[in-house]
């Protein structure tokens, strides 16, 4: 069962065309244009000449134009984007004109699909079926791509909680009904039928309630309502732009003066989004000539003879630490493995059970290996990329939150930097890479980046009201619930403990450690404890040059990405409050 995520007709009075990408940039000086592809069909899209249509915003007034596709091929090594040559577009400022309009086919220009494939806008408006009972229980109205799957957007049937006597017109009421994700897979959703327009599902006990909003307010109070949020949304722009100009990276904003709302907005987000404060830091790292010593010339150097063994004694007392709720875990995961598969933008196949985060986290979490049988008095907090973030928090919500408290689980973005020049002159003046006019080019930070993601928010003060004492952070290929290491730093009085896998090679991959809660807020207040490495890379990027924007392709090292190790934290503890158990395998 697969979907085509083609886009929406431009809108209600544009009908008949399917949006395949956008004009990110110019490329070269023989008028090409580089285009970022929203479709699953790129070869076809791109590289077949014929006519296409462009959306462009001139003077504030939408408009569609015909234009004539010559030539088409992929773009640099490593990026999704499309190199065009348009018909009659010969020069780099005819191309500029271009940059920000939307790359439109007509709907007819739809390839076949295979069997058991759907178009996204076909699934629209289908009705949801409960394929035990027959009950008629809503329709969809949207269709998301996860990054790790996709997710229906159902407006369930109004209850008599929003239709009894309120008075209010039939529109408000349908408005205020309740929107629900429900995951489009197909142990899910085992039956589509187009003829029929409806879906048969099986979802999970609760699924249907989760997420659910109903809002009663007056369309009045939701738009005062949104004016604020918008408002407040203003707010955190103009400071973040602010932190940024003191960074001398007013050159970010450059995006806003292209585009249309869409595209400042895509901009304005990433701009607040930004972690300003470890950007600082990184690029004052830049200058730092220290070289990162790894985990195993830290222990060479300071512990060497301080090698631990588990007991049947840190066993018991890291078992009753986990019932008594003392020790906190953080799960960090990445988008390798069954986690999180890359899924085309347009064609998407449906996740099976077996490839969902669900398999990797009744593994990690199995029965088989806990200390305890009861988690519930066990605090999670789950790391991870955006992309599979809300994947992440359906499965936990599917599975009962796997036996952990579902008030005490929370789920955080992995922490991500700009990427940075690295400038032939002009020392220190080192600006932030854009991918495209209004994106960032950012990449994740590393082990390390944990600190930082707690330190914003009030999740350690909210574990130290629930009486946490210890922190347990690995990465998710470690199996947590085994670990006697809470025990082991507990006995010895010890601030921070390490599982030392002595021959595995990469114990950065492998990392697992437990902070006692005071240590760790003493880092989360102090993030100059972090050493962000900078790592020469070559990055493509897209910049403007002579008021043009320019895409540049590096022929050698151009830019700085950082990366930082959670045991650079290593450096704030003495050695003497530190505790190794080396695990030999």
């Amino acid at each position: 069962m697969n979907v085509t995520q083609d886009i929406a007709e431009t809108s209600q009075n544009e009908s008949g065309f399917i949006e395949v990408g956008y004009i990110s940039s110019v490329h070269g000086l023989q008028g090409e244009v580089r285009v970022n592809p929203s479709t699953g069909f790129p070869e076809l899209r791109f590289s077949t000449p014929g006519k296409r249509w462009l959306r462009q915003q001139i003077s504030g007034r939408e408009t569609i134009q015909e234009v004539i596709l010559v030539e088409g091929r992929g773009g640099h090594k490593g990026q999704k984007s499309w190199i065009l040559k348009l018909s009659e577009i010969d020069t780099v400022e005819q191309a500029q004109q271009l940059v920000g309009s939307t790359l439109l086919v007509t709907e007819e220009e739809r390839p076949d699909l295979e069997e058991g494939e759907f178009y996204t806008r076909d699934l629209i408006g289908m009705e949801i079926i409960l394929k035990e009972t027959g009950e008629n229980v809503g329709t969809v109205v949207n269709v998301f791509d996860s990054g790790a799957g996709d997710l229906l957007q159902v407006r369930l049937n109004r209850s008599p909680k929003l239709s009894d006597g309120a008075g209010k017109p039939e529109s408000e009421i349908l408005a205020s009904a309740p929107l629900v994700w429900v995951p489009f897979v197909e142990a899910i959703v085992p039956n589509v039928d187009m003829n029929k327009r409806e879906m048969l599902i099986t979802p999970p006990k609760g699924l249907l309630e989760l997420n659910i909003r109903a809002d009663e307010r007056s369309k009045k109070e939701r738009r005062q309502l949104e004016w604020k949020e918008r408002k407040k949304f203003q707010k955190r722009v103009v400071a973040a732009k602010k932190k940024l100009s003191d960074l001398e990276q007013q050159h970010v904003f450059h995006g806003f003066r292209r585009g249309g709302k869409s595209e400042g907005a895509l901009l304005a987000n990433q701009i607040v989004g930004v972690n300003s404060k470890l950007l600082r830091l990184a690029l004052q790292n830049i200058e730092t000539t220290s070289k990162r010593r790894d985990l195993r010339e830290y222990i060479e150097a300071n512990l060497a003879d301080q090698m631990l063994i588990t007991s049947e004694e840190s066993i018991k007392t890291s078992s009753k630490l986990l019932e008594n709720g003392k020790v906190a875990m953080i799960v960090v995961m990445d988008d390798t493995g069954n986690l999180a598969s890359e899924f085309d933008h347009e064609i998407v196949e449906t996740s099976s059970t077996e490839d969902s985060p669900c398999m990797l986290l009744q593994s990690l979490l199995s029965n088989d290996h806990r200390l305890i049988k009861d988690l519930k008095s066990v605090p999670l907090i789950c790391v991870s990329p955006a992309n599979v973030l809300g994947t992440l928090e359906s499965t936990f919500s599917e599975n009962d939150h796997f036996g952990f408290d579902e008030k005490k689980v929370w789920f955080l973005e992995e922490e991500k930097l700009p990427v940075v020049s690295k400038p032939a002159e002009e020392l220190n003046k080192h600006k932030i890479l854009m991918q495209t006019p209004w994106e960032i080019l950012q990449v994740p930070v590393g082990s390390g980046g944990v600190i930082s993601s707690l330190s914003s928010g009030n999740i350690l003060e909210n574990l130290s009201v629930m009486g946490v004492e210890y922190i347990e952070v690995c990465a998710a290929n470690q199996r947590y619930c085994e670990s006697q290491l809470a025990g082991v730093v507990h006995a010895r009085g010890a601030e921070v403990g390490i599982r030392y896998f002595k021959n595995r090679d990469n114990n950065e991959e492998n990392f697992h450690m437990v902070f006692s809660m005071d240590f760790m807020k003493k880092l989360t207040k102090n993030l100059d404890n972090l050493y962000l490495q900078a790592i020469e890379k070559p990055n493509a990027h897209t910049c403007m040059v002579d008021k043009e924007w320019v895409d540049i392709t590096p022929s050698s090292m151009n830019s700085y990405e950082f990366n930082s190790s959670i045991y650079s934290t290593l450096k704030a503890c003495s050695s003497s409050k530190v505790c190794i158990i080396e695990i030999e395998e």
